[in-house]
């Protein structure tokens, strides 16, 4: 069981991977996400103080936790817990003596959008296009074919240039457009797939 709506970004640091979407069309934007997700945290006998010190306990777990999950398909990848909502009846283990709490908690996920507008940073240049780091996103790739107006230019250190001489190279931060995503689940990410055909897409600077 899990609730999942859209989260208003104003209440979000100014992470680098944010949209840069005009300011009319953030109201559109899907990526920011809250969820409210169940857990199970086991916590060690000497932890068991009780009151503020077992809550102080259970989050720690929590946010422990929270960071090695990194990203699911449905709620995207995981940027921070907000809240510590609701903590269940712990069941003893005997065996070690733990106590697994249910729990319920509140964070902000951040999962790409077919649509949405990012931007990334150049970490790989060739002939067939590049690819960009965005965010917790490793892997994004623009085809030198939905690169408009740009040709690639060889050479030890290789670019895109524009007929503008506008030149895209490497740690370029570029903004484009996500045109798909894939979930790849044994790496537990995403692959997104991106373009520049569009207004105020390209390198930003």
């Amino acid at each position: 069981m899990c609730e999942v709506e859209e989260l208003d970004q104003s209440c979000l640091p100014n992470f680098s991977f944010q949209s840069r979407r005009p300011a009319s069309a953030l109201r559109d934007c899907k990526m920011y996400l809250k969820a409210q997700l169940p857990w199970n945290v086991i916590i060690p006998p000497e932890k068991l103080d009780g009151g503020l010190m077992l809550q102080k306990s259970i989050m720690l777990c929590l946010l422990e936790e929270f960071a090695n999950k990194k990203a699911t398909k449905d709620h995207g990848y995981f940027v921070a817990v907000t809240t510590l909502d609701s903590i269940g009846e712990g069941k003893v283990r005997f065996e070690s003596g733990n106590v697994l709490f249910p729990v319920m908690f509140s964070c902000v996920t951040f999962k790409p959008f077919r649509g949405e507008v990012l931007q990334g940073t150049v970490n790989r240049i060739m002939k067939q296009g590049l690819f960009l780091e965005c965010g917790p996103i490793r892997n994004v790739f623009l085809s030198a074919h939905k690169l408009p107006d740009y040709r690639y230019v060889p050479g030890e250190n290789p670019v895109f240039l524009s007929d503008k001489h506008s030149k895209i190279e490497m740690n370029s931060v570029v903004r484009f457009m996500v045109l798909g995503t894939r979930w790849i689940e044994t790496d537990k990410e995403f692959q997104v797939v991106g373009s520049l055909e569009g207004d105020f897409l390209g390198p930003v600077w």
